[in-house]
């Protein structure tokens, strides 16, 4: 999987492994934040792993909407094929994915000033994704085969009563 437009061209594409010795720098791909959709999920529970209010999370978010939101706000990003670690069926691939992010510069100032820690991003992340294209296109043909379906019960419920006679 691509970074999209990282800082410096010395970002490795796969993270090292941990060693407590070492010292990661806030520019080391090591140190940025990983975001989940499960965060932002609003059919999950707190236990679950939700990290926003329930009021404002959204319904079954993916990982290349969080991408998309995350690389149009101008962040360095990079996303992997991790699984949540409390996903209940890990081999699903709708729930595939996580996206690191760079907060922080190399002197541990914000990046972007407009996201000065985890949760003004998430939030943020969890205002914008209902506003992308594809979410409203979605909603929209979602509602427009509810309401083919409203009708098609109420068709059906007026003539099917039965008749009433020999057998």
């Amino acid at each position: 999987m691509a970074t999209a437009a990282p800082s410096s061209a010395n970002v490795p594409s796969q993270p090292r492994p941990w060693n407590p010795d070492s010292k990661f720098k806030h520019i080391d791909r090591e140190r940025w934040i990983c975001v989940y959709p499960a965060y932002l999920n609003s059919r999950k529970t707190l236990k679950e792993g939700r990290k926003v209010p329930k009021a404002k999370a959204i319904d079954n978010p993916v990982c290349a909407e969080i991408r998309d939101v995350c690389a149009a706000a101008g962040l360095t990003l990079g996303v992997e094929n991790k699984v949540y670690p409390r996903e209940k069926d890990p081999r699903d691939v709708k729930f595939r994915g996580r996206v690191r992010v760079q907060l922080k510069n190399e002197d541990g100032t914000p990046a972007l000033s407009q996201f000065p820690d985890r949760t003004t991003l998430l939030l943020y992340l969890a205002d914008t994704i209902p506003k992308l294209k594809t979410r409203q296109q979605s909603q929209a043909s979602s509602s427009s085969q509810q309401q083919q379906q409203q009708q098609q019960q109420q068709q059906s419920s007026k003539g099917g009563q039965k008749k009433k006679g020999r057998k």
